[in-house]
């Protein structure tokens, strides 16, 4: 039978879809018994948190890289293809590796699914990732560090037995399924950590989360640090929350290299600082007008936008494109967004779960927001931002990471799957 291509890949994931999410790992468990343990051929790093998971992954693997270990990093979601999600010194897999790892992982999948008692079949997330363990295991990467689904006690990613642990933050999000407090969010994302490990948590942890995160290192035995938040070396990658992400990264480094007997070295955390760049964050796309890509999807993340858009914008004018899901707080991130905008565009992303562009302007008209327009088509709503903020101007858009995916893609392409 001849191999897979990315596009047999792509069908094969994107058909899962209609298997939606399910908790529990049990299935991705047999699914690392039929692919013969890849998750346990490699030192690894589990990144955990509402906010800033996938810039703190990249930021850790950059920093080992560049202390001379080979480096694999497992992401969600993607922007433009799936090959985004698994990367190995600091580029992404091939399209050829990557459908040969999913058609490894669909085999396995094959197995399991008919080991099973009942209709349980495996899910996207549980053969995206196990795709993603194979590949890393087969190209030897002495770590990976590798970015939770949702949550942590049930994500598919918990298989991984992890040396170093890390919280970014935890805020109210994913409620159905993780609980209706910090505290239990926390409780939820926490379960990871591993008997000795060491627990990293960010420096602006919610106090109930950090009380969670004392009673999971005293429960395990675990170390516990929490970041500074002051990375002490000069980020290239743009926006104020970048800052305390690479700080974040920067500890969790230091306590793997500590982990293995070896110490940081302030060089080569100079350099990943300098060279690591984050797709869809603060992520610059076009000028006159300035035009800026940011995929905040949640209250806090739209608020740490805003504290850098002052250094963005310099007293220019400011027109904003927004989509945001209906299970988001809209009403609270645009009210973190709209004050100091001239004017909002709002759209719609391809997301089946999108909120109507009518309803982001009735909130935003209940807030007492800029004037507003309607362009459900997001190519469509990009360009009438820019001709809005004229060429002095900046245009943002923002509040859905399947927005900037679909900002992003090449035209007629579907940029990301659904979930």
């Amino acid at each position: 039978m001849s191999a897979w291509t990315l596009a047999d890949a792509e069908r094969y994931l994107l058909g899962l879809e209609l298997f939606g999410m399910r908790f529990g790992l049990e299935r991705m468990r047999r699914l690392m018994t039929a692919l013969d343990q890849p998750e346990r051929r490699f030192g690894a790093i589990h990144v955990v948190g509402t906010n800033g998971k996938s810039s703190t992954v990249r930021m850790i693997a950059a920093i080992l890289q560049r202390h001379g270990l080979r480096a694999g990093a497992y992401l969600s979601p993607h922007l433009t293809s799936f090959t985004e999600r698994v990367r190995v010194d600091d580029a992404d897999v091939a399209p050829a590796a990557f459908a040969r790892a999913v058609e490894r992982a669909a085999r396995a999948a094959a197995l399991v699914d008919r080991s099973q008692h009942d209709d349980d079949p495996v899910t996207q997330f549980e053969a995206l990732t196990a795709a993603a363990f194979a590949e890393l295991a087969a190209r030897e990467v002495d770590v990976a560090v590798v970015e939770a689904g949702l949550g942590g006690r049930y994500d598919a990613t918990n298989v991984l037995d992890s040396t170093v642990q890390v919280l970014t933050n935890v805020g109210l999000e994913h409620t159905r399924w993780l609980g209706p407090t910090v505290r239990d969010i926390a409780r939820e994302k926490l379960a990871v950590v591993r008997d000795g490990g060491t627990l990293v948590v960010g420096a602006d942890l919610h106090p109930d989360a950090l009380e969670e995160a004392r009673a999971a290192a005293a429960r395990h035995g675990a170390r516990l640090v929490q970041a500074p938040a002051d990375p002490g070396v000069e980020v290239g990658a743009p926006g104020a929350y970048q800052q305390r992400n690479f700080a974040l990264a920067r500890t969790a480094a230091a306590a793997y290299l500590r982990a293995i007997g070896r110490e940081p070295a302030f060089d080569a955390v100079r350099a990943a600082a300098g060279a690591v760049r984050v797709p869809g964050r603060m992520q610059i796309v076009a000028h006159e007008p300035l035009t800026v890509l940011d995929g905040a999807h949640n209250p806090a993340g739209i608020a740490a936008l805003a504290e850098s858009l002052p250094q963005l914008t310099a007293g220019r004018r400011l027109v904003v494109v927004a989509s945001i899901l209906d299970d988001k707080d809209a009403a609270g991130m645009l009210a973190a967004l709209l004050p100091g905008v001239a004017h909002a565009v709002f759209t719609r992303s391809h997301s089946p779960r999108a909120l109507p562009p009518a309803t982001l302007a009735s909130l935003a008209r209940q807030l007492d927001g800029p004037p507003s327009e309607l362009v459900p088509d997001p190519r469509r709503a990009l360009r009438r931002a820019r001709e809005l903020a004229g060429p002095g101007g900046v245009v943002l858009a923002t509040g859905s990471i399947y927005l900037i995916a679909d900002l992003l893609a090449p035209p007629g392409r579907r940029s990301a799957s659904i979930l």
